[in-house]
Protein backbone atom coordinates (compact mmCIF):
# COMPACT_ATOMS: atom_id res chain seq x y z
CA UNK A 1 0.00 0.00 0.00
CA UNK A 2 1.51 3.10 -1.05
CA UNK A 3 1.18 6.39 1.17
CA UNK A 4 -1.41 8.58 0.73
CA UNK A 5 -1.23 12.05 1.91
CA UNK A 6 -3.28 15.71 1.36
CA UNK A 7 -1.34 18.93 0.73
CA UNK A 8 -3.02 22.78 0.92
CA UNK A 9 -1.24 23.37 -1.81
CA UNK A 10 -0.03 27.38 -1.24
CA UNK A 11 3.68 27.70 -2.50
CA UNK A 12 4.37 28.12 -6.57
CA UNK A 13 5.49 24.28 -6.57
CA UNK A 14 2.91 22.66 -5.10
CA UNK A 15 0.21 24.69 -7.14
CA UNK A 16 1.92 23.80 -9.99
CA UNK A 17 2.04 20.62 -9.66
CA UNK A 18 -1.87 20.38 -9.67
CA UNK A 19 -1.89 21.21 -13.17
CA UNK A 20 -2.18 18.45 -14.71
CA UNK A 21 -5.19 16.98 -13.24
CA UNK A 22 -6.84 19.99 -12.86
CA UNK A 23 -6.81 21.08 -16.33
CA UNK A 24 -8.27 17.76 -17.08
CA UNK A 25 -11.45 19.35 -15.66
CA UNK A 26 -10.85 23.00 -17.16
CA UNK A 27 -9.07 22.34 -20.01
CA UNK A 28 -8.82 26.24 -20.97
CA UNK A 29 -6.66 26.57 -17.92
CA UNK A 30 -3.09 28.03 -19.50
CA UNK A 31 0.12 26.47 -17.49
CA UNK A 32 1.90 29.83 -17.63
CA UNK A 33 -0.83 31.31 -15.99
CA UNK A 34 -2.05 29.03 -13.68
CA UNK A 35 -0.01 29.74 -10.64
CA UNK A 36 -0.60 33.40 -10.64
CA UNK A 37 -4.25 32.61 -11.26
CA UNK A 38 -4.38 30.57 -8.09
CA UNK A 39 -2.82 32.76 -6.22
CA UNK A 40 -5.00 35.80 -6.77
CA UNK A 41 -7.97 33.40 -6.17
CA UNK A 42 -6.77 33.00 -2.86
CA UNK A 43 -6.58 36.23 -1.96
CA UNK A 44 -9.53 37.72 -3.57
CA UNK A 45 -12.19 34.75 -2.52
CA UNK A 46 -10.20 32.80 0.00
CA UNK A 47 -9.73 29.91 -2.17
CA UNK A 48 -8.14 27.16 -1.33
CA UNK A 49 -6.81 24.04 -3.23
CA UNK A 50 -6.62 20.70 -1.79
CA UNK A 51 -4.25 17.84 -3.28
CA UNK A 52 -4.58 13.90 -2.96
CA UNK A 53 -1.11 12.51 -3.25
CA UNK A 54 -0.28 9.26 -3.38
CA UNK A 55 3.54 8.38 -3.34
CA UNK A 56 4.09 12.23 -4.27
CA UNK A 57 1.98 11.83 -7.20
CA UNK A 58 -1.39 14.39 -7.43
CA UNK A 59 -4.11 12.06 -8.25
CA UNK A 60 -7.28 14.22 -7.42
CA UNK A 61 -7.50 17.82 -7.02
CA UNK A 62 -10.30 19.95 -5.39
CA UNK A 63 -10.82 23.74 -4.97
CA UNK A 64 -12.95 25.05 -2.57
CA UNK A 65 -13.98 28.37 -0.22
CA UNK A 66 -16.11 28.76 3.21
CA UNK A 67 -19.36 30.86 3.03
CA UNK A 68 -22.21 31.91 4.75
CA UNK A 69 -25.47 32.13 3.27
CA UNK A 70 -28.92 33.29 4.56
CA UNK A 71 -31.14 30.20 3.96
CA UNK A 72 -27.95 27.62 5.11
CA UNK A 73 -25.86 29.33 7.12
CA UNK A 74 -22.05 28.62 6.83
CA UNK A 75 -20.86 26.04 4.26
CA UNK A 76 -18.20 24.64 2.52
CA UNK A 77 -18.33 25.62 -1.24
CA UNK A 78 -16.38 22.90 -3.79
CA UNK A 79 -15.64 25.31 -7.28
CA UNK A 80 -13.56 22.18 -8.48
CA UNK A 81 -13.23 18.11 -7.89
CA UNK A 82 -11.59 16.13 -10.32
CA UNK A 83 -9.53 12.59 -10.03
CA UNK A 84 -7.00 11.95 -12.61
CA UNK A 85 -8.22 10.59 -15.36
CA UNK A 86 -5.69 7.67 -15.34
CA UNK A 87 -6.47 6.33 -12.21
CA UNK A 88 -10.70 7.18 -11.61
CA UNK A 89 -12.63 4.11 -9.99
CA UNK A 90 -9.56 3.96 -7.91
CA UNK A 91 -11.14 5.75 -4.87
CA UNK A 92 -9.40 8.76 -4.80
CA UNK A 93 -12.16 11.44 -5.12
CA UNK A 94 -14.25 9.38 -2.51
CA UNK A 95 -10.62 10.32 -0.09
CA UNK A 96 -10.98 13.72 -1.20
CA UNK A 97 -14.39 14.13 -0.88
CA UNK A 98 -14.53 12.73 2.73
CA UNK A 99 -11.54 14.99 3.28
CA UNK A 100 -13.34 17.99 2.48
CA UNK A 101 -15.88 16.89 4.30
CA UNK A 102 -14.00 16.55 7.08
CA UNK A 103 -12.60 19.80 6.63
CA UNK A 104 -16.41 21.48 6.67
CA UNK A 105 -17.12 19.87 10.17
CA UNK A 106 -13.63 21.80 11.41
CA UNK A 107 -14.39 24.64 9.85
CA UNK A 108 -18.06 25.04 11.77
CA UNK A 109 -19.70 24.47 7.97
CA UNK A 110 -23.08 22.41 8.33
CA UNK A 111 -23.02 22.00 4.60
CA UNK A 112 -20.64 21.07 1.81
CA UNK A 113 -22.34 22.12 -1.76
CA UNK A 114 -21.16 22.32 -5.36
CA UNK A 115 -22.66 22.60 -8.97
CA UNK A 116 -21.72 19.76 -11.45
CA UNK A 117 -22.57 20.31 -15.35
CA UNK A 118 -25.72 18.31 -16.22
CA UNK A 119 -23.43 16.84 -19.23
CA UNK A 120 -21.36 15.13 -16.09
CA UNK A 121 -23.04 12.10 -16.01
CA UNK A 122 -20.30 10.32 -14.62
CA UNK A 123 -19.55 12.58 -12.14
CA UNK A 124 -23.22 12.64 -11.17
CA UNK A 125 -23.03 8.68 -9.93
CA UNK A 126 -20.28 9.77 -8.24
CA UNK A 127 -21.63 12.50 -6.04
CA UNK A 128 -24.78 10.03 -5.22
CA UNK A 129 -23.00 7.26 -4.50
CA UNK A 130 -20.79 9.57 -1.82
CA UNK A 131 -24.27 11.29 -0.18
CA UNK A 132 -25.03 14.35 -2.20
CA UNK A 133 -28.18 14.73 -3.69
CA UNK A 134 -29.37 17.52 -5.96
CA UNK A 135 -31.39 20.38 -4.07
CA UNK A 136 -32.12 22.51 -6.66
CA UNK A 137 -31.83 23.88 -10.13
CA UNK A 138 -28.47 26.44 -11.03
CA UNK A 139 -29.54 29.04 -12.94
CA UNK A 140 -26.94 31.38 -15.34
CA UNK A 141 -26.67 34.46 -17.84
CA UNK A 142 -24.11 35.36 -19.58
CA UNK A 143 -23.83 39.44 -19.84
CA UNK A 144 -22.97 41.05 -22.38
CA UNK A 145 -21.40 44.11 -22.85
Amino acid sequence: MTAIDFVLAQDDAEIAATFDVMQQLRPQLRRDEYVETMHALRASDGLQLLALREAGTVRAVATYRVMNMLYCGRLLYVDDLVTDERVRSHGYGARLLARLKDEARALGCSQIQLISHVKREGAHRFYFREGLGIECFHFRAELQD
